[in-house]
């Protein structure tokens, strides 16, 4: 980790089918970064259990915009959205911060901090117009965006491999 990193990453979960793979990214993070804040969607809390979330060594479960760890902002930091479903990839693009997940992502993109988006939908999500319209949004502001994958159950977020590749590729990245 280079001296200019925060020692502090955000891990965001939305509410998508491959949100079961949280464990794998906040025990990558927790092995480069000294403090990792996961904060789920609402919608993900359906299908992964913050409880679960918060018995992972070095992981802080943040569920209120009045915890802690967040006050009275939080800190600057980088961000892997992973993984990041239809719905928070459009709400992003067209700055819709509804949740305390979206809220946080869009503060760290004020902040200029890296974010990277593991986007996660099916085959008819991603033909969807919007999509690749929020993607460029998304990329023109710096965002990396990994795009989903099929390695041969349908198209999904890219393998777990892939995506901390890129995030630590782009969290790491020299600014200058």
């Amino acid at each position: 980790m280079s001296p200019n990193v925060s020692d502090t990453v955000y891990l965001m979960i939305s509410g998508a089918t491959t949100a079961y793979r949280a464990p794998e990214f906040v025990a990558a993070l927790s092995a480069r970064f000294s403090r990792v804040i996961t904060v789920q969607t609402p919608n993900a809390m359906r299908l992964i259990s913050p409880h679960d979330l918060r018995r992972i060594p070095n992981n802080h479960v943040v569920e209120s915009y009045f915890d802690a760890r967040i006050l009275p902002r939080p800190t600057p930091g980088p961000v892997l959205f992973a993984p990041c479903n239809f719905n928070s990839l459009n709400k992003l693009a067209h700055g819709v911060a509804d949740n305390l997940a979206l809220s946080i992502v869009a503060e760290m993109i004020g902040f200029g901090q890296p974010v990277v988006i593991a986007l996660s939908v099916n085959e008819p999500l991603f033909a969807h117009p919007i999509v690749q319209r929020s993607i460029a949004t998304l990329t023109g502001w710096g965002i990396t965006v990994v795009e989903p994958r099929d390695v041969g159950q349908g198209l999904m977020m890219a393998p777990t491999e892939v995506v901390l590749d890129a995030f630590f590729a782009r969290a790491t990245a020299d600014p200058r």
